[in-house]
C-alpha cells in the first residue's frame, strides 16, 4: 500500500478512532498509582497521539505530496539524477523517463497512453526545467500517425511539484476518463510548475537582470513542444491551464501571448503579481513592467483576437471572486470568457479536483488540431 493511498490514510484514521475508544474505555481501569497503571495510561496516550498524528501526517501529505513514496519518506529514495547535455545541438526537449497511467492495458502506450518525464531547455531563456508530458492514446495508433493532437501548458501553484499535476490534481487520468467517454478529443498535456528558478516566485516575469521567466513559457516552451511532438504552431493548436500562481500565469500568457495561446484557464487565479520575499523585486522601478503584471490593467489594452478565457471562483471560499467577476466584465469581443463560480470551494486540491474535468471539456472546444 502506497503512502499516498486512500488505504493507508483510512487504516491510520481508524486506528485513531479505536485507540481514542480504548483509552476511553480502559482509563476507569487504569486509574491505580501503581506503575502497570501508569504505564498502561501513558501506553495509551502516546498510541492515541501517533496514530491521530500519523493520520493528520498522511492526509496532508496526500494533499500537497511532500512525499510521494514510502522510501522518499523515510530518505531511501536514491536512484541518481539524469544529467542532460544541452549544448549546441541538443534538442529543446529530452526525454529521461517514462510511465504508464494505471488502466486496463496500460502498458501498452496504444491503449493507455504515456506519461514522459522531460527536461525543456529553454532557447531565448537560458532556463533549464523538468517537466511532464502526456501523451494519449490515440498519439501511438496507427490510424492517427499522420495526424496532429491540440495540447496545453499545466501550471501547479507555487511553490508546488509537477508531480502534483499528475499524482493530486490527476490531470492524466481525468484527460483519459474524459475522453474515452467522448467528451472531449484526445489532448497532449505539458505538465509543470511555475518555479523554473527555484526556490524564487518569478510570477512568470521577464524580471530584469533576472530570470526570463515569461520567455520561457511564451517562446521557448511552446517552440520546443511543436517541435518535439505532432503539435501545430498556430494559436488554436495550443492552450494554457494553471491554478493559483499557474493560474495567474495561464491568464497572462493569454492576454500577452494571444499569437501563440488560442486558450486561457485560471483555476482560483489572482490577477496582480505577487511581491513578497518569496518573490524578490520583481520589476526593479519598472512602472510599465509591473502594470503589464496587473491582467486587469492589462485587459483593457488587449487588442481582441478572438481568444478564449476560462475563470473560476467561488462565492463562498476564495478571495478572488471580485477580480474575477471584474475580468469577466472587461473581456471585449471577439475574445470570449466562460466561468465556473461554485457554490462554495476554498483555495485547495480538492476545489480544483471538481473544476477540472468540465475545463478539460471546455479547452477542447476552444483549441484543435
Amino acid at each position: 500500500m502506497g503512502l499516498t493511498s486512500n488505504t493507508v490514510l483510512a487504516l491510520a484514521v481508524a486506528a485513531g478512532v479505536l485507540l481514542f475508544a480504548a483509552t476511553v474505555w480502559f482509563w476507569p481501569r487504569l486509574s491505580g498509582r501503581t506503575w502497570r497503571a501508569v504505564l498502561g495510561r501513558v501506553a495509551l496516550l502516546l498510541a492515541t497521539q501517533l496514530a491521530l498524528f500519523s493520520a493528520v501526517g498522511l492526509a496532508a501529505n496526500k494533499s500537497f505530496l511532500f512525499y510521494g513514496s514510502w522510501a522518499d519518506l523515510l530518505g531511501q529514495e536514491t536512484e541518481p539524477g539524469v544529467v542532460v547535455d544541452h549544448s549546441a545541438g541538443s534538442r529543446d526537449i529530452r526525454v529521461v523517463g517514462t510511465q504508464k497511467l494505471d488502466v486496463p492495458g496500460g502498458a501498452r502506450p496504444a491503449v493507455g497512453g504515456q506519461i514522459q518525464k522531460v527536461v525543456v531547455a529553454g532557447e531565448k531563456s537560458k532556463i533549464t526545467s523538468p517537466a511532464y508530458v502526456y501523451l494519449p492514446p490515440e498519439y501511438f495508433q496507427p490510424q492517427y500517425a499522420g495526424r496532429n493532437f491540440p495540447a496545453s501548458i499545466v501550471l501547479t501553484g507555487y511553490p508546488g511539484t509537477a508531480e502534483n499535476l499528475i499524482k493530486g490534481l490527476n490531470y492524466p487520468m481525468t484527460a483519459y476518463k474524459q475522453a474515452k467517454a467522448g467528451k472531449m478529443r484526445p489532448m497532449i498535456l505539458v505538465m509543470l510548475r511555475p518555479t523554473v528558478a527555484p526556490p524564487r516566485d518569478t510570477e512568470c516575469v521577464d524580471i530584469p537582470g533576472g530570470p526570463q521567466t515569461e520567455t520561457f513559457f511564451a517562446k521557448d516552451l511552446p517552440k520546443a513542444v511543436t517541435e518535439t511532438y505532432r503539435v501545430g504552431k498556430e494559436a488554436r493548436n495550443m492552450g494554457f491551464i494553471g491554478n493559483s500562481t499557474g493560474g495567474y500565469c495561464a491568464l497572462k500568457m493569454g492576454i500577452h501571448h494571444a499569437e501563440t495561446f488560442g486558450a486561457a484557464a485560471g483555476l482560483s487565479a489572482y490577477y496582480k503579481a505577487a511581491e513578497d520575499p518569496t518573490t524578490g523585486d520583481l520589476f526593479h522601478g519598472d512602472k510599465a513592467l509591473r502594470a503589464r503584471a496587473n491582467l486587469l490593467t492589462s485587459l483593457k489594452a488587449k487588442q481582441p483576437a478572438k481568444t478564449s478565457f476560462l475563470v473560476t471562483s467561488s462565492e463562498t471560499g476564495e478571495g478572488n471572486l471580485g477580480d474575477t467577476k471584474k475580468f469577466i466584465a472587461d473581456v471585449k469581443s471577439p475574445d470570449r470568457v466562460s466561468s465556473i463560480i461554485l457554490d462554495s470551494g476554498g483555495h485547495n486540491f480538492n476545489t480544483w479536483r471538481r473544476e477540472i474535468p468540465p475545463m478539460l471539456v471546455w479547452m477542447s472546444g476552444r483549441i484543435q488540431a
